[in-house]
């Protein structure tokens, strides 16, 4: 266990001005799909903060520690990631389905969830991939 809190210390160790970019990307992708979730009547946040607490809290420490990790490998990690936030979401009610959304008529009302977090688990690689091209071209460097 101490390996692994060393290893997590680590990885999330990390110049300030790029967790500052990962902080900007993801919260404005975050407001954007929640956002496009709402106007398309697929699911929402029940409080708009929760973009803060998802999108910043959850899932920027999470990429910082997938960073570097192949693709197959971010997106493994990132899928047990989204699926614990996705059922908690549900679960406690804190994230809204819109009732016969679309995902629900082309997948099942029974596997929402599941194509929520296979979706959503894209977000560490590509975030990932994303914000350190952001970080490159503003600082001419590949982030560490």
């Amino acid at each position: 266990m101490k390996e692994f809190i060393e290893y997590v210390l680590h990885k999330v160790n990390v110049d300030k001005r790029l967790l500052l970019i990962y902080c900007l990307v993801y919260f404005l992708w975050g407001l954007g799909m929640n956002w496009f979730g709402a106007q398309m009547e697929i699911a929402k946040f029940t409080y708009w903060w929760q973009v803060i607490t998802c999108y910043i809290l959850y899932m920027v420490p999470i990429s910082l520690v997938l960073r570097g990790l192949p693709f197959h490998t971010q997106y493994a990690y990132g899928l047990i990631a989204m699926g614990l936030l996705e059922f908690g979401g549900y679960a406690f009610q804190t994230s809204y389905a819109y009732p016969n959304n679309i995902l629900d008529q082309f997948f099942n009302v029974r596997n929402f969830s599941l194509g929520m977090a296979l979706f959503f688990a894209l977000y560490f690689p590509l975030g990932n991939w994303g914000v350190g091209r952001i970080y490159a071209a503003i600082f001419g460097k590949a982030h560490p």
